[in-house]
């Protein structure tokens, strides 16, 4: 028997530049498991230490926000179905220049706050992020959010380029939320 689509994936993962992929539910031991095969895949790779502290913490932030977004949801109808939508892809272009790729579904109602502190971050340079990031440490974490909104700007302030993102609607209660950074 004859079947090529792991054979054309493994292909098309090399063509992307694609280094590790996950797709599915994240939970505390998973982010963890695959942070410590994300630093030995790059320290066996040689990288510099500053390259793999930078795309170990982006990843660990992502994923983090990805799972604390699905736990928020726990106690909708919508858990499971957000849950399972998650993905966090690490890879290099062919410049050798390191990214990291996540994405998840979102309720529609989450996403104008979610595009507004994404789109608030992108007119800071590298100072204003630094300000930014030391006011939000001294905020007191709002009990319905359950987070200072310390993530986004952290991945904001180790990534070298603008962060990307897109939100695509899905259906009308739902869309897919991609964050991209750079290393």
């Amino acid at each position: 028997m004859k079947n090529n689509r792991l054979l054309n994936l493994h292909k098309k993962l090399r063509e992307e530049g694609i280094l590790i992929s996950f797709s599915g539910k994240f939970s505390q031991e998973i982010i963890e498991e695959l942070g410590e095969a994300v630093k030995k895949y790059l320290e066996a790779e040689e990288h510099p230490k500053t390259d793999i502290f930078n795309v170990f913490s982006i990843f660990i932030e992502q994923t983090q926000n990805i799972k604390n977004y699905c736990v928020s949801k726990k106690d909708t109808g919508f858990y499971e179905q957000i849950s399972n939508s998650c993905i966090v892809v690490i890879g290099k272009n062919e410049s050798g220049v390191k990214y990291i790729f996540s994405g998840n579904m979102v309720q529609n109602e989450d996403t104008d706050r979610l595009e507004k502190v994404i789109n608030e971050l992108h007119g800071l340079d590298k100072q204003q992020l630094k300000k930014l990031y030391k006011q939000k440490l001294k905020q007191e974490i709002n009990p319905e959010r359950k987070s200072a909104g310390l993530g986004l700007v952290e991945i904001a302030r180790k990534s070298t380029s603008p962060l990307e993102f897109s939100i695509e609607e899905m259906d009308e209660l739902f869309s897919f939320f991609t964050l991209k950074a750079t290393v």
